[in-house]
């Protein structure tokens, strides 16, 4: 997680000094001032007190407590803090508060992972989108809240601004309020209003908000951004989190058009987007017009553009993270990221084993509204390896003592650097290879091996290790034919066995026959695997995807194998019988000519049955220098590539 920084930022309020505009509220509210020491005394031994969240923090309000407490060391102990991230302004957390202070979180930041895992501190497991109930209930309940507000309005209204997810509940069921009066606070339409009469007293002081240095994506994060831009579609509403990762998919969303936002976090990367015209929430089911949102973490330039913009609107996370309005929204796609997952498509986005990391959060809430929502999607980002490498996030099983935050039901894709796999619908024999073929390549052997041993996969399933079998991603491209049909080519992967099943059983025995000239028409695993696994350096097998009202089918299959003592390869193709006549297999062959050309290949060899008319016309439009020799009713070409063959000459 990035530190906060702090930066000037420009007040939101021109109606003179900050000294003019104190006098002004102190003389139009007079009893909402007082005294630190007055105000601080209202707190009492045991009392719950609530802080407001991330950037929104009242960093002025939590010194002056601090330094209350240092001058008046028995003035109250035992006080609880709650808040759901802080993101370093958390001074009560020192050890030297211990008798006076208990740190209880709904969501665990840095500077708070060491002292809850070290029991000096607690954590609260809960789905943000209840938090609120539980303040209203009384089941937490909150004695004194402290949290940062623009000043009052004519009316006599203040704005929480960038923070109002579950501060507004928290205000609401506090027993004494405290606000930080702020002028730099931006004034944010939406849920996040309070009058003056509902609080207890007014402080102010004015300070730059605590800002989020957004992390530059690397490289890895930028091959994750790349793959989940591939899953979002036009017209999508979508869900994005905070860091690296999401930063680079929202940096690969440029090309999109008419995306919504109904989220939790508004961030720098979002607005960059709102600005270049790219997300206009034109096609929201709910709240059309508007992005939605219940906090910001971002620069000043960001808190300056949500200020009085009624194009963004922040609601209670009640309301932004209930599943049922999330569900309501058509074409949904949650983003999030995780620790680790493992082959079965559980993940822990919380906790690395025994030790508590993050938090529940609103991943799930946001998952399961987007599962039920129609059309909605759900991806889940991670970084195959981590410490430097040298531990896989991909996992037979999750680690002993692992929180499960997402069950296998709420995971459609999965995204690391290496690709994507998807989950939802499919079996834990086709999760598991489908999940392997995504981790680093240096841990798929053991990947294998294990998943072997817990019979989550066949027992005798091959795999290619090495270089050999790394998949060559830069290989997929898109293609159309003669008659108009967009392909989706690319190489098979250890995962597509089941892919290449349904099409082999949905070939007519005429199709079969003539692709493998032989009567056999079973394709059991064991012949399957010569399909998919397979050395890339020695051999290519080309999918031909055709992409169908939001389904994939696999139309064709090209494949070459090299010989390497005459430096040529022996190819064949297979159409599904529906799709024949299309010009799929002409695509086919001319790009797996192409890679053979880059090969440096100096042509094909191939047995063609003699009355397999269709295959002999598109190998002979293809230019090559051919020799034909017939033998029992099949023939034997040798396709010299043109440009190889006039060399010679």
């Amino acid at each position: 997680m990035s530190t906060p920084t702090l930066v000037s930022q420009g007040s939101h309020h021109k109606c003179g000094t900050s000294a003019d505009l104190e006098a002004k509220l102190m003389s139009r509210y007079p009893k909402k001032f007082a005294s630190h020491d007055l105000i601080f005394s209202s707190i009492h031994g045991g009392d719950r007190i609530f802080i407001g969240t991330a950037c929104g923090e009242p960093q002025y309000l939590i010194n002056i407590l601090v330094e209350y407490v240092e001058s008046h060391p028995k003035a109250f102990f035992d006080a609880e803090v709650f808040h759901v991230w802080t993101l370093g302004v958390a001074p009560y957390a020192d050890k030297k508060f211990r008798s006076n202070f208990r740190h209880n979180s709904f969501f665990i930041g840095d500077n708070t992972r060491e002292a809850i895992n070290d029991g000096l501190a607690d954590y609260t497991p809960i789905f943000l989108s209840e938090v609120p109930e539980v303040f209203r209930s009384g089941m937490v309940p909150i004695d004194v809240a402290l949290i940062q507000v623009s000043p009052p309005d004519e009316h006599g209204f203040m704005s929480l601004g960038i923070s109002v997810d579950i501060v507004k509940s928290a205000v609401e069921a506090a027993r004494v309020v405290i606000a930080q009066v702020n002028s730099q606070m931006p004034r944010v339409h939406g849920d996040g209003f309070i009058h003056v009469d509902d609080v207890n007293y007014l402080i102010f002081h004015d300070e730059p908000l605590l800002e989020f240095e957004a992390t530059v994506p690397d490289e890895i994060a930028s091959a994750i951004g790349k793959h989940v831009s591939k899953i979002i579609e036009d017209g999508d509403t979508i869900q994005v989190g905070y860091g690296s990762i999401p930063n680079a998919i929202l940096c690969n969303l440029k090309d999109k058009r008419h995306l919504g936002v109904h989220t939790e976090l508004v961030s720098d990367g979002l607005v960059d987007l709102i600005k270049a015209g790219v997300i206009d929430n034109s096609h929201k089911t709910l709240d059309r017009g508007k992005v939605v949102a219940t906090f910001c973490m971002g620069k000043s330039s960001t808190y300056e553009f949500i200020h009085d913009n009624p194009a963004i609107e922040f609601r209670s996370i009640s309301y932004t993270n209930d599943p049922l309005v999330i569900a309501r929204q058509r074409n949904m796609v949650a983003i999030n990221s995780t620790l680790e997952v493992d082959l079965t498509g559980q993940a822990s986005a919380e906790s690395l084993g025994k030790t508590f990391y993050s938090g529940i959060g609103g991943q799930a809430d946001f998952m399961r509204g987007a599962v039920l929502a129609p059309g909605g999607r759900t991806i889940l980002c991670l970084q195959s390896t981590a410490d430097n490498g040298q531990v896989s996030r991909i996992v037979p099983f999750l680690s002993e003592g692992a929180g499960v935050t997402l069950t296998r039901g709420d995971v459609h894709y999965v995204v690391t650097e290496f690709g994507i796999a998807y989950l939802h619908g499919k079996n834990i024999r086709e999760r598991a290879m489908d999940l392997i073929a995504i981790a680093h390549p240096k841990f798929r052997p053991q990947l294998i091996k294990e998943a072997k041993r817990l019979n989550l996969i066949y027992e005798d399933q091959a795999f290619m290790p090495g270089k050999k079998g790394q998949y060559p991603e830069h290989l997929e491209t898109y293609k159309t034919t003669k008659t108009g049909l967009k392909l989706f080519l690319r190489p098979v992967r250890i995962s597509d066995e089941p892919l290449l099943k349904d099409l082999f059983y949905s070939l007519s025995d005429h199709s079969l026959y003539r692709r493998f000239i032989s009567a056999r028409k079973d394709m059991p695993h064991e012949r399957l695997q010569e399909f998919v696994v397979i050395d890339y350096t020695s051999e290519m097998c080309i999918l031909a995807i055709l992409e169908k009202e939001g389904r994939k089918e696999l139309v064709g299959v090209g494949q070459y194998g090299i010989n390497q003592d005459k430096h040529s390869a022996e190819v064949a193709f297979v159409v599904r019988d529906d799709h024949q006549n299309h010009g799929v297999g002409t695509v086919l062959i001319e790009y797996l000519l192409l890679l053979a050309k880059k090969q440096g290949l100096l042509g094909f060899t191939a047995e063609v049955l003699a009355d397999n008319r269709p295959m002999m016309r598109v190998f002979e439009k293809m230019g090559f220098d051919m020799d034909k020799r017939i033998g029992g009713g099949t023939y034997e070409l040798r396709m010299m590539f043109k440009e190889v063959s006039d060399d010679r000459k």
